[in-house]
């Protein structure tokens, strides 16, 4: 079971493979040439938030991170205390009461959902942005397997199921993925 008591027990075991240790230079590529600081951004189960981090640093104030576990939004407190403590949002994603964003940057939460929640975080996000509003970020590209997290995907399975929902501005190999995860990754933009 993929639950809260799971993922406190994989952060405090330090069992943390999905952790690059710094921000994802496909993510840093894409918020790099954002320009409208006063946009609410959402990562859901940003782990220990580099990239809401380097967003927060870079004049983005308006980003929120929710995450089931607790210990990583310590971290996301210790290492930038001037990141507002109600931004960070100890909750389920799915039980989220805050709507209304313009983007929310998508890196590994997905791919841990248990497949079957799949529709159900596709619906989720739409619920949550704005008209126009954006979700980007990264998918595993690999055979969908019952053995995860992560669990994986395809391009033909992504499109399946977010194309009614969303149109799909991008869905491409990400060029710049860190090395262990070259050729397995998807780099996307969909608009709602």
């Amino acid at each position: 079971m993929l639950n809260k008591e799971y993922w406190e027990e994989r952060y405090a075991m330090e069992n943390m493979g999905w952790d690059i240790g710094s921000v994802s230079p496909p993510l840093r590529a894409y918020i790099d040439q954002l320009s409208k600081k006063e946009m609410r951004i959402l990562m859901p189960g940003a782990g220990y938030g580099y990239e809401a981090i380097y967003l927060f640093e870079k004049g983005f104030k308006n980003t929120f991170v929710v995450d089931i576990a607790e210990k990583p939004l310590k971290e996301i407190q210790a290492k930038c205390p001037d990141f507002p403590k109600d931004q960070l949002m100890h909750s389920d994603f799915f039980e989220l009461k805050l709507k209304e964003f313009d983007l929310v940057l998508e890196q590994t939460f997905f791919c841990a959902l248990l497949p079957h929640l799949r529709g159900s975080y596709v619906k989720r996000m739409h619920e949550i942005l704005n008209p126009g509003g954006k979700l980007a970020g990264l998918f595993f590209d690999f055979p969908l397997t019952e053995n995860g997290p992560p669990f994986g995907g395809s391009e033909a399975e992504y499109m399946d199921l977010f194309q009614p929902m969303f149109r799909i501005l991008k869905l491409e190999r990400a060029f710049n993925s860190v090395r262990p995860r070259q050729g397995n990754e998807l780099f996307f933009i969909f608009e709602k």
